[in-house]
């Protein structure tokens, strides 16, 4: 079997690559042999078409998953055993694919294998945000503080999403309808009511006559159209599953004004949350950046926070090392992580700028979520519009000849 991997060598270099080995657990001796932190390696095998739609079918829905972790929080919190607690979870979890992995991941834990590597293992179900927490709060040993964060941070997200889906589940109707409306009169209304205008020596808008062209194309090709959109989103969809797919959809992201504030706010938060625990549990500073970087979710804060952590080694203080990459932290972070540098108090800072940056996502995605509909509604009204002034506009010249 193809195993595709990510790791880095001793000198910290990005290494991405293929290895060919019977077993994922054969493949990451074969790399460690190589002196390579293996940072994730999974199967390159594809999957035919019916295996990608089940599992599209079958997939682990949020609110799913946010059950299933407040869920194990909770048992956590508790003191119950993670034997126990795994066995727990998988008799009360109604969802089939769910309770499918908990049945493994109990075995591969009894079998010795750590939470974050059972985990692992179920790339679809858990990203790779959720494992690395976990895995960072193994270090530490507070594993139980971890999932409640991990409960609270998707449990944001479930309210996030609901409040933006149903902004915007009206206007979208209405877009659809729109569309079938337009493709009806172009396709079928106005070929006939413009060859009238034609006899009649009527001169025909040019936005009348794209309408027409536009539905006269749909009507002998729709079945095209519909394929290559189909074709396209999937050779879309897979190339943003890639790794240089990730970096690149990251790099554009960051470039959308109002977006890119939002996520920068949003990974800035994350950032000072992993790397508060990793403080409190001990770990040093470099390490904390590290893993920190593997919990981020992006590769090029991934990255970013890599250097910061080379930086620190070579006795360079954290606060000088994010101030010079401002694009992504803002001066905010630096000032503060410098004052809890020289204070000691390091942790209770971060959690100050965690606290205050997930103040101002909530802030921000609020107002989007407000003005969303009205924006959509307006950009509605002006197709609407252009629609009749493609039909009123021929009329008006037709009754002025006269």
């Amino acid at each position: 079997m193809k195993f595709k991997y990510k790791a880095r060598t001793k000198d910290g270099e990005l290494q991405i690559g293929y290895v060919e080995a019977p077993t994922r657990d054969a493949g990451l001796s074969i790399l460690s042999g190589h002196d390579l932190f293996i940072l994730s390696i999974e199967s390159d095998e594809k999957k035919d078409w019916q295996s990608q739609i089940l599992g599209f079918l079958n997939r682990v829905g949020s609110k799913d998953l946010m059950i299933f972790t407040r869920q194990f929080a909770t048992l956590l919190e508790a003191q119950v055993p993670l034997g126990d607690s795994l066995k727990t979870l998988e008799a009360q979890t109604k969802n089939v694919v769910l309770k499918e992995a908990m049945v493994d991941i109990k075995a591969d834990v009894d079998s010795g294998l750590s939470l974050s590597q059972s985990f692992e293992k179920y790339g679809n179900i858990f990203s790779l945000f959720y494992v690395n927490m976990i895995r960072s709060a193994e270090v530490t040993g507070r594993v139980e503080n971890i999932m409640g964060f991990l409960a609270d941070y998707i449990e944001k997200q479930v309210v996030l999403t609901s409040k933006v889906r149903n902004a915007l589940i009206y206007p979208f109707i209405m877009i659809f309808l729109f569309i079938v409306v337009a493709s009806f009169m172009g396709a079928v209304v106005l070929p006939q009511v413009g060859s009238v205008f034609k006899e009649l020596g009527v001169e025909l808008p040019w936005f009348t006559q794209a309408l027409i062209s536009g539905g006269t194309f749909l009507a002998n090709w729709w079945w095209a159209v519909v394929i290559t959109i189909i074709v396209f989103a999937i050779f879309i969809i897979d190339y943003f599953r890639t790794i240089e797919g990730q970096i690149v959809l990251d790099e554009i992201v960051f470039r959308i004004p109002v977006f890119s504030t939002l996520l920068k706010q949003l990974y800035v938060a994350r950032f000072a949350e992993s790397l508060s625990i990793l403080i409190k549990g001990g770990i040093p500073i470099v390490q904390a950046i590290e893993i920190t970087g593997h919990t981020m979710g992006s590769f090029v804060y991934q990255e970013i926070l890599h250097g910061a952590a080379e930086d620190v080694k070579r006795g360079e203080l954290l606060s000088q090392s994010i101030a010079r990459r401002d694009d992504y932290f803002p001066p905010l972070v630096s000032q503060m992580v410098a004052i809890g540098e020289t204070t000691g108090r390091l942790e209770e800072l971060l959690v100050k700028i965690s606290s205050f940056y997930t103040h101002e996502v909530d802030s921000m995605v609020g107002s989007l979520v407000e003005l969303i509909q009205p924006i959509l509604m307006i950009f509605i009204g002006v197709l609407v519009g252009a629609l009749f002034a493609s039909i009123l506009v021929p009329i008006y010249s037709l009754v002025s000849t006269f």
